[in-house]
């Protein structure tokens, strides 16, 4: 069978970022490195295999307008308008500085005005992948400082879509009316730059209202009437088709760009209840589809540029990396925030990325951008998200006061940053780490405070057991301390969150996180630690049984088998005949910490399917 650049691309750029991401992983460093690399080799200035650039950057804006939708989930209106005060202007004088920084590095180069101008744009914006996934791995989303990152980031690309309606304009103005007497639309109809940065926010605001309007009463009306179907893979569909389906109606017919409109529907679609199960649906693909955006950058890199032109390249890096971390910190400092969250926004906006790759092209095809420019910025973008996760370790090491305050209030239920306030409807974002070590001996440890974590922990301090909860979920620790459990914010995998938890000292360890991969990590750490440990699991295959019982779980609990054991009880209840006894796996049994060593493993009962059983359809999550 024929196969095209679709397929290559796909399989070339997904199995190499394997390859490369799980070196990185084993020298421990950033994954993100890894793809990165990636794209280098598939790239046309190294030998072998070269991949289809265009298809490569179309399969990356998938990924996206897949991450600014998550990111809508999980970010409403509220949370957005909490930290206009800061974002917007802040914002603002941050590509003001940066663009000024570039301009005077163009000036150096002997570019010309309007070449510095939009060489300085292009560094002035972060990149939305790189940034996001900085804040997912350190769990800062849900946080204050995290949504003031998004915020900030949303107005630069408000200020991006504006300069890619302006350039045409502005070549014209420079170069005169383009070959072939195509000039832009405004300016056939006279509107002049005035006018077009008018109608540019006609079409902002009308597609703002047309989302507040229109599509927050039929977006969830859809997906709710989808779930009803009781079809989960037609939600899924349904999810998917609302993501890039606004996502290019929004680029289409409003002129905003894809992650734009991607971020708004996901903003909409949050405050229904079905907001949860849309993020766990989309979670897989905009993994995938991230990948290969980083791969795809990866493509545009010349290693030949660090020997051509190595002062321009480090006096580009010095503005992202220095100039715009500078002008952040010193902007949140100037509005009264704390050093550790003017260090984290000025990490996270330390790189460029896609924005800079769409100007910086359009800037040399008008001729306003010389290629050296194009090849400076893109030469700084790979360079930057490359040290983006040493710029983030070394923004931890300069901010001493969480730690700090997290010692001093221990059991408190502040947050470590007082700025750091959720709106109303949501649970306050709790401290990204608060891992000051316990006091507790004898006692029981629960990893996972979701819907099994937190019936079993509720069982557990009703009979008056010494709980300690490891979370890091902002609902899920809400809720924790709401029960009144003395609580580790942290990931459990982590060897001194475990520490922390005195594993050594405890009696019995539940992890009832549902991720085998992670919690077959913290299997084995407390295992390691104290060999004795009674450990009680759970999975959801006979699979994971196996492997949580390989990474040392005394017990491991497969749901499934657990479910149709009780429906057997209740079966012959109703026949009239007495029960079997079922032996209590967990709140019960808490007491008697000795006895889980007694307790053999569960086996799934003969009829267990081969498959496991469908999810409940998504109108019960």
């Amino acid at each position: 069978m024929h196969h095209g650049p679709l397929i290559a691309i796909i399989v070339a750029g997904l199995g190499l970022a394997f390859v490369f991401g799980a070196l990185a992983q084993k020298l421990r460093i950033s994954p993100l490195v890894g793809y990165l690399l990636a794209g280098v080799a598939a790239g046309p200035f190294t030998p072998g295999f070269v991949g289809d650039q265009n298809l490569a950057n179309e399969l990356a804006e998938i990924g996206v307008i897949l991450l600014m939708f998550g990111v809508g989930l999980h970010f409403s209106l509220k949370d957005l308008l909490s930290v206009k005060a800061i974002a917007v202007p802040g914002a603002v004088v941050q590509i003001g500085i940066a663009t000024l920084l570039g301009v005077g590095l163009g000036t150096w180069l002997g570019w010309n005005l309007f070449s510095g101008v939009v060489f300085g744009l292009a560094l002035s914006t972060a990149s939305t992948v790189v940034l996001l996934r900085s804040l997912q791995e350190r769990r800062l989303v849900q946080t204050e400082r995290g949504r003031i990152a998004v915020g900030w980031l949303i107005v630069e690309d408000i200020a991006m879509v504006l300069a890619l309606v302006l350039l045409p304009v502005l070549a014209e103005i420079i170069n005169g009316a383009p070959s072939g007497g195509s000039a832009p639309l405004a300016t056939r109809f006279d509107l002049g730059v005035w006018g077009v940065l008018g109608l540019t926010f006609a079409k902002l605001i009308g597609f703002l209202a047309f989302m507040l309007l229109i599509g927050r009463r039929v977006i969830p009306w859809v997906l709710h009437w989808v779930a009803h179907t009781g079809s989960r893979e037609l939600f899924r569909l349904a999810v998917l088709a609302v993501a890039l389906g606004v996502a290019y109606a929004a680029a289409t017919l409003f002129g905003v760009s894809f992650a734009l409109g991607a971020f708004f529907a996901g903003m909409i679609l949050s405050e229904s209840p079905l907001s949860q199960r849309a993020a766990e649906e989309t979670l897989p693909l905009r993994d995938a589809f991230a990948v290969l955006f980083f791969v795809s950058v990866g493509m545009l890199f010349d290693p030949g540029i660090l020997l051509r032109a190595p002062g321009p390249l480090i006096g580009t890096l010095a503005i992202i990396l220095i100039g715009k971390s500078v002008a952040a910190w010193l902007i949140m400092r100037a509005f009264g925030r704390s050093q550790t969250a003017a260090l984290t926004i000025s990490a996270s906006l330390a790189q460029i990325g896609e924005f800079s790759f769409i100007l910086a092209g359009l800037g040399t095809a008008l001729g306003i951008l010389p290629a050296q420019g194009r090849d400076l910025i893109l030469a700084g973008a790979i360079l930057s998200i490359l040290l983006n996760p040493v710029v983030f370790a070394l923004a931890e090491r300069l901010a001493p006061e969480a730690p700090a305050v997290a010692k001093q209030k221990p059991a408190a239920p502040e947050s470590a940053e007082p700025e750091a306030a959720a709106p109303e409807h949501r649970p306050e974002a709790p401290p990204e780490r608060d891992i000051t070590p316990t006091s507790l001996a004898d006692h029981i440890v629960v990893v996972g405070y979701g819907r099994v974590g937190s019936l079993l922990g509720a069982g557990l301090l009703s009979q008056g057991a010494k709980l300690l909860v490891i979370e890091d979920n902002p609902d899920a620790v809400a809720t924790a301390k709401r029960d009144g459990a003395e609580l580790l914010v942290g990931n459990a995998a982590d060897p001194e969150v475990l520490s922390a938890a005195a594993v050594g000292r405890a009696v019995r360890l539940f992890v009832a996180i549902p991720g085998s991969f992670e919690a077959g990590q913290v299997c084995e750490q407390a295992r390691a630690e104290n060999p004795a440990l009674p450990i009680v699991a759970r999975a959801h295959s006979d699979a994971e049984v196996a492997h949580l019982t390989k990474c040392g779980a005394t017990l491991t609990i497969m749901g499934e088998a657990e479910i149709a054991r009780a429906m057997l009880s209740l079966c012959q209840n109703l026949k009239g005949v007495a029960p079997a006894p079922v032996e209590p796996k967990a709140a019960p049994e808490a007491a008697k910490p000795e006895a889980i060593a007694e307790l053999p493993a569960p086996k799934p009962p003969a009829a267990e399917p081969a498959e496991d059983p469908p999810a409940d359809p998504p109108a019960a999550a």
